[in-house]
């Protein structure tokens, strides 16, 4: 199953980048949730949950099932690369009641039972007081989880936006998209995202909006319900380095005993990944990471396993010892 976006000529004039401070919390929030896993963000979750104290995210979280339809109107499209959280709240304040109730009725009917539950049913009621619940709560968790860390976050985008630009300008948009995350492939016009349901979509002059994303690290989703312009938000490229230890903590250690990088690579491996993955995640060549698995396989930390056409690489039960010892220690 795949998703396929076929490009014409006009679309290649109206794609563009942009960055959402919204989708960034809504992404933030998400990792909140039960059974989702933090990957390369458990220092700063750590940190973030201590910042929330008893705010209940629940009403968002029931929202975003892992398989299936979100709420559009939680993260309004962005209308470029410097949307600020002020604009996103004030876009997300202004929806229809109306509108907004027939997504929330959408996304909980993606669930088994949670349209039934208590929840889900304060959830569906009044339209307007939803409204405004929801929008309060996306500025405290903005406020908690995202806003402490945006400069760093911001630099981050910004810096994938500046890397996959000159990728446009070297190589054109067929290099940019097929070099963009190792789901995504270009062949004769047409964009294929290699997981998820069968769906296709002409373009026909609406472009295409590249949405990199630091919080939504582990998968590219494609938007294609109105109001949204055609959308891919993929995982920015080095996000595996973004919380580099800070001298003095457990995470300087362990840094100091394998190597920054290897250590990264190590505590990064949440589940199963190839080079290629893994050398996307933390900006560095394929080579080098095929370097650095290897002494980490060496050490008895870290295993591979065949997957199909590639290799998956995963931690041992050494190499899960390390890291719990170190999440032990961890402060906010």
């Amino acid at each position: 199953m795949a998703v396929t976006l076929r490009f014409g000529p006009a679309d290649l004039l109206r794609t563009r980048f942009a960055v959402s401070p919204a989708f960034e919390t809504i992404a933030a929030i998400r990792l909140t949730a039960p059974g989702e896993s933090p990957g390369h963000h458990e220092r700063w979750l750590h940190a973030a949950r201590q910042r929330l104290g008893g705010l209940d995210l629940r009403p968002v979280t029931v929202l975003q099932p892992r398989r299936g339809y979100s709420p559009d109107f939680l993260a309004p499209p962005p209308g470029g690369p410097a949307t600020t959280i002020g604009e996103d709240l004030a876009r997300i304040a202004a929806t229809p009641p109306e509108q907004a109730r027939a997504e929330i009725s959408r996304a909980l009917a993606g669930t088994p039972g949670a349209s039934d539950s208590e929840l889900g049913r304060s959830l569906l009621g009044d339209p307007a007081a939803v409204l405004t619940q929801l929008t309060g709560l996306i500025r405290n968790a903005w406020h908690a989880m995202v806003e402490p860390v945006w400069p760093r976050v911001r630099a981050l985008l910004d810096a994938d936006i500046s890397h996959q630009s000159r990728r446009l300008a070297e190589g054109g948009l067929g290099r940019l998209l097929t070099e963009l995350h190792p789901t995504l492939s270009w062949h004769d016009g047409v964009l294929t995202r290699s997981r998820g349901d069968d769906e296709h979509r002409d373009l026909r002059g609406e472009g295409v909006v590249l949405m990199p994303s630091c919080f939504k690290w582990d998968q590219v989703l494609v938007v294609l319900d109105e109001p949204w312009q055609p959308t891919v938000i993929y995982p920015a490229r080095g996000i595996g380095a973004l919380w580099e230890p800070v001298a003095g903590t457990a995470d300087a250690a362990l840094a100091k005993l394998l190597g920054t990088t290897r250590a990264n690579i190590l505590s990064g491996l949440t589940e199963p990944a190839s080079t290629t993955a893994i050398a996307y995640r933390y900006a560095l060549a394929p080579a080098t990471v095929s370097q650095h698995l290897t002494v980490l396989r060496d050490a008895g930390m870290v295993a591979g396993a065949r997957h199909r056409y590639e290799i998956r690489y995963r931690r041992t039960e050494l190499g899960d010892a390390v890291v719990a010892a170190r999440a032990a220690t961890l402060t906010p």
